[in-house]
């Protein structure tokens, strides 16, 4: 068997087959960085770097582009807002994304463009479409004619007649049909100046959608395997990317990947409604592996509601598998993963029940310490399966945490230890009352037949 993905486009689950063996290319939009990410952009990286993990394991050299989107309408607005340069602003926020993947875990893009190091495509990109037919100057801006490519809402499923006025410039009185998007935007007079490049039309800057096409191909190609980003992106932007690509002749992407949405309460995370978590301050309440797991362990296009008691209960459902990796000793990962996990990670990327063979692992690992005999297979598999995931806990521990769970568990012991006496001299009362002070403090006693065990409520 090998991948099959559900694809946008053709609405239908299909096998993964590149466009040259051996070799994967990704494109995922990358952020517009009028702000610092939140968790739910953070989810999209997360799911695009388990895809990336799991079509590096099955033997393809994966080429993966996340652009930066660094100048656009609302970055000027933030930017003014703010009272410092919108360069200023956009390389700040830039930076946390580094920060935010480097503690998520999530591996650097191969190339991470910037939108203003591409004008000379852009500007390539629109020349073509004008000598096409399919784009028009008027007043300085430069626009694509909707009416003129007759696949426009084939991506989204939508009917041309039935599309309301683009929302870039809605209600411009010099576009031929108000459902037309910009191109090109001719430069404002209360506008900064640096936020402008000169074309054949006049100085201007590049619209959002043209970015991502010019981008893509620049380090991709004309035809290249995957376009990814969030299902909030199916319209306008991504079949205004298509619309611009394959209009000049490009093939651009053979497989559309959308990540379902990420809830706050029921409403859609986005910073225009100011709802939003930032990703860097949600991984001081939880640990960042713990976050990783919760973000990961939903299937990439469900809707996964945010909640504190939601990421309480994965950061457990993570600690039951860290718990037995550190109970388990020591293990080569497996070179031969579990039939079950490999079938539900080829089935469109399906991580939840790929989690599910891990549980499994790790409960009969469990059970063959309760019985006294090795766990070693089953460490085996369980470290094989949490690489892929990229929450192998060997990966995520360290010496200064490592040394800490050995203080506690000392001290931990020793209460233990005190409420055995109790319990042997029948003085219950005491027992309980140290079982609930552990508790308060944190620490989960559970008994079992090979004597207590104790885990963390929340953190290591």
């Amino acid at each position: 068997m090998s991948l099959r993905i559900y694809d946008t486009a053709t609405r239908a689950v299909r096998e993964f087959v590149p466009l040259e063996p051996g070799k994967a290319s990704i494109y995922l939009c990358g952020l517009t960085v009028q702000g610092p990410p939140h968790i739910g952009h953070v989810r999209n990286w997360v799911t695009t770097d388990i895809l990336r993990r799991w079509l590096t394991h099955s033997g393809y050299e994966v080429t993966f582009v996340r652009n930066v989107t660094d100048i656009d309408d609302k970055i000027l607005i933030k930017a003014a807002e703010s009272g410092e340069p919108w360069w200023a602003l956009a390389y700040r926020n830039e930076r946390e994304i580094r920060i935010a993947e480097t503690a998520l875990g999530v591996l650097p893009p191969t190339y991470e463009p910037r939108a203003t190091g591409h004008i000379t495509e852009m500007v390539e990109l629109i020349a073509r479409l004008i000598d096409k037919g399919l784009a028009y100057e008027s007043g300085g801006d430069v626009f694509f004619d909707v009416a003129a490519l007759p696949s426009y809402g084939s991506l989204s499923g939508q009917k041309i007649d039935e599309m309301h006025p683009a929302g870039d410039s809605a209600g411009d009185a010099r576009k031929r049909d108000p459902r037309d998007f910009a191109l090109w935007k001719g430069y404002k007079p209360d506008e900064p100046s640096t936020a402008s490049w000169p074309t054949p039309w006049g100085r201007g800057r590049p619209g959002w959608h043209l970015e991502c096409s010019a981008m893509a191909t620049k380090y991709l190609g004309r035809t290249f395997d995957i376009h990814g980003g969030g299902l909030d992106l199916v319209f306008p932007h991504h079949e205004n990317e298509l619309a611009q690509s394959a209009g000049a002749g490009d093939g651009f992407a053979r497989y559309w990947m959308h990540s379902g949405l990420l809830n706050l309460s029921g409403t859609k995370m986005s910073k225009s409604i100011g709802n939003t978590l930032a990703a860097t301050e949600i991984v001081k309440q939880w640990r960042p592996v713990e976050v990783r797991y919760y973000l990961g362990a939903s299937h990439y296009r469900s809707t996964v509601e945010f909640t504190p008691e939601l990421l309480d209960e994965a950061a457990a459902a993570y600690r039951r598998i860290e718990n037995f990796v550190e109970r388990a000793g020591s293990a080569v990962p497996s070179s031969e993963l579990p039939a079950a996990f490999v079938e539900a990670m080829d089935d469109d990327l399906g991580v939840a029940a790929a989690l599910g063979i891990v549980h499994s692992r790790v409960r009969d690992g469990n059970a063959a310490l309760e019985r006294g005999d090795s766990a070693a297979a089953a460490l085996a598999d369980v470290l094989a399966m949490t690489s892929l995931l990229g929450i192998n806990p060997h990966d995520w521990s360290d010496t200064a945490s490592a040394e800490l769970v050995s203080t506690v568990d000392s001290l931990v012991r020793v209460a233990l230890d005190q409420r055995a006496n109790a319990r042997s001299r029948k003085d219950f009362d005491a027992a309980d009352a140290i079982r609930d002070q552990l508790a308060d403090a944190g620490v989960i006693v559970e008994d079992t037949p090979n004597g207590p065990r104790w885990t963390l409520k929340h953190g290591g």
